[in-house]
C-alpha cells in the first residue's frame, strides 16, 4: 500500500509544528527522528485523523482519504506514545473489548487475539491483569490492539520509551516480523530503535523534513566529519562547548572525545565510521544539546 503525503503543515498559534512536509511512503519500516518539539507526534496525530492538517493533502494508493472516509482507518493500526489501558482487565478481555471497538467479528476477533498473543509470547499471560503486567509486557498488549485489525500501516508513537535494553530488543524484533507486505512508520528519538531496523530514516527539525534517505546513505554523507580525539581535562570542557560532542568517556588520566566537525578538531584526532546517532547530532544537534 502507497501513502503519499503532499504539502502538510500545522501550526499552534504562533508555533509551526509542520511546514509542507511531502514524502511517500510504501512497504518497509520508515523511521521517524526527531527532537522533542520536532513534529514526530504532530505529524503521526494527523495521519491517523486525530487532528486535521492546516494544509495538504493524504493519499492511500491514489486515492485522497478525504474519499476514503472511516474506511482509511480499517487500513492503520496505531499505538500512541502513552497507551491508556483498562487496568482492571485482564489481557484477553482488554483485547477482546478492543476487537469490538474496532468493529472486528467475535470469531475473527478470537482468532487474531491468540495468534498475535502466541507471536509477541504473551500466550501465558492472557488472564492476567494489565496492572500485573510489567512495563515491556504492556507494550506488547499495546502492540497486539494495534496489530487486531490486520492493518497495511502500522504507526507507533515512541513505542519503546521507559522500556529496559532487552525489552527494547525484543520490541524492534517484533516490529520488523510484522514488516512483511506492510508500511511501519516508528516515529522515535531513540535513535538506536531504528539504526539497523529502518529501511528509510525521516529527520523532522523544528517541523521541516530535512533528511529522508537510507541509514546507510545517512551515514555517508557525513562520513569524515566525526572524530575520536583524547585530551586531558581542561581541554575536553573547552572542547565540550566548542563543538557537537556524541560521546566522552574517560581513560585514566585523559578524556576520550567523540566529536562532530567538518574539520579536524584542533588538529588532532582520527576520523571513524558514523553511526546513525552522529548523522542525527550533525543535524539537529543544537536542538538537543
Amino acid at each position: 500500500m502507497e501513502i503519499k503525503i503532499e504539502n502538510m503543515s500545522k501550526k499552534y498559534k504562533k508555533t509551526v509544528a509542520l511546514s509542507d512536509v511531502t514524502v511517500d511512503f510504501d512497504s518497509g519500516i520508515y523511521g521517524i527522528l526527531g527532537a522533542n518539539g520536532a513534529g514526530k507526534t504532530t505529524f503521526i496525530n494527523i495521519l491517523v485523523g486525530i487532528l486535521k492538517g492546516d494544509s495538504g493533502e493524504i493519499y492511500v494508493d491514489g486515492t485522497n482519504v478525504r474519499k476514503l472516509g472511516d474506511k482509511y482507518l480499517e487500513h492503520i493500526g496505531y499505538m500512541p506514545q502513552y497507551p491508556i489501558f483498562y487496568k482492571a482487565f485482564s489481557v484477553i478481555e482488554f483485547l477482546r473489548y478492543m476487537c469490538v471497538i474496532k468493529g472486528i467479528s467475535k470469531e475473527l476477533g478470537e482468532q487474531r487475539i491468540h495468534e498475535l498473543l502466541e507471536i509477541v509470547n504473551l500466550a501465558g499471560s492472557k488472564h492476567k491483569k494489565i496492572k500485573e503486567l510489567s512495563g515491556g509486557m504492556r507494550q506488547r498488549v499495546g502492540i497486539v490492539q494495534a496489530m487486531l485489525n490486520n492493518p497495511s500501516i502500522l504507526i507507533l508513537d515512541e513505542p519503546t520509551a521507559g522500556l529496559d535494553p532487552q525489552e527494547r530488543i525484543r520490541f524492534r524484533n517484533l516490529i520488523t516480523k510484522f514488516s512483511e507486505q506492510r508500511t511501519i512508520l516508528l516515529a522515535t528519538h531513540i535513535v538506536s530503535d531504528i539504526e539497523f531496523i529502518a529501511n528509510r530514516v525521516l529527520i523532522l527539525k523544528k517541523g521541516k523534513l530535512i533528511k529522508n534517505d537510507t541509514p546507510t546513505n545517512l551515514r555517508n554523507e557525513i562520513q569524515g566529519k566525526v572524530w575520536s580525539i583524547e585530551l586531558d581535562e581542561d581541554a575536553s570542557i573547552d572542547a565540550y562547548y566548542q563543538y557537537k560532542i556524541s560521546n566522552m568517556q574517560r581513560e585514566n588520566d585523559t578524556v576520550k572525545l567523540r566529536v562532530i566537525s567538518k574539520d579536524k578538531v584542533l588538529n588532532e584526532g582520527t576520523n571513524v565510521v558514523p553511526n546513525l546517532e552522529d548523522v542525527f547530532l550533525y543535524h539537529c544537534g543544537e536542538e538537543i544539546l
